[in-house]
């Protein structure tokens, strides 16, 4: 049994993680800043530590096993540098730690088949000036994340369409966008959980980027 922080564990993807968590027999805590609707997505007898994840201490990271940045700001926000400003905290606080760090990152940093960035097809599209700040900002943590070597840190990224759907298992990839025999790039939020949940018990990746699709079928 392992001790699971999970900051945004009421999200959509952090709720999901909290779930398989709790599944498997672990002791996952949400971090959560509003009592109310951490117990509203999780349950009232959810585990939490309501507290803003920019008032985190370093005693209270290093009590979990694994600290599961499931941060997010919706596409959009005009405050996307959360994303890079909370992660650059978390890796001050556990450097020369024994606390492993899970860091949800988004897709954009991911490789196309022409080698190119999937950010830098997205610099493309109408508007994206609009929403690019959170695709960005996420592509900057993973370039920050290389720099680290002091931290047991791992990161995944979804697939270019990252939501709801079926729990019914997933592919493992590296850098690049994955795409199913349809040509579609798909996780559910319940897969990211098993992805998670597998390496957090089996770690494969150390210091590393993966990422994943929904499995076929």
């Amino acid at each position: 049994m392992m001790k699971i922080g999970i900051i945004g564990g009421n999200g959509k993807t952090g709720s999901a993680v909290y779930a398989e968590a709790q599944k498997r027999g672990h002791e996952p805590t949400a971090i959560v800043r509003n009592e109310e609707r951490g117990r509203e997505a999780l349950g009232d007898d959810a585990r939490l530590l309501v507290k803003d994840a920019f008032a985190l201490t370093k005693a209270d990271l290093t009590v979990f096993d694994v600290v599961v940045d499931a941060f997010a700001v919706p596409m959009g926000s005009p405050v996307a540098y959360l994303h890079l400003d909370l992660l650059t905290k978390l890796v001050h606080d556990l450097r020369d730690t024994k606390t492993r760090l899970f860091v949800i990152i988004g897709a954009a940093s991911l490789k196309l088949p022409d080698g190119q960035r999937l950010l830098d097809q997205l610099l493309t599209m109408p508007d994206h000036d609009q929403w690019i700040g959170v695709p960005l900002n996420q592509t900057y943590e993973y370039e920050f994340l290389q720099m680290i070597d002091n931290v047991d840190w791992v990161a995944v990224s979804p697939s270019r369409n990252f939501g709801p759907g079926p729990t019914n298992g997933y592919v493992i990839g590296t850098d690049q966008v994955m795409v199913d025999a349809k040509g579609k790039s798909e996780l559910s939020n319940g897969n990211m959980a098993l992805a998670i949940l597998d390496e957090i018990e089996s770690p494969k990746h150390q210091r590393q980027r993966f990422t994943v699709r929904n499995q076929e079928g």
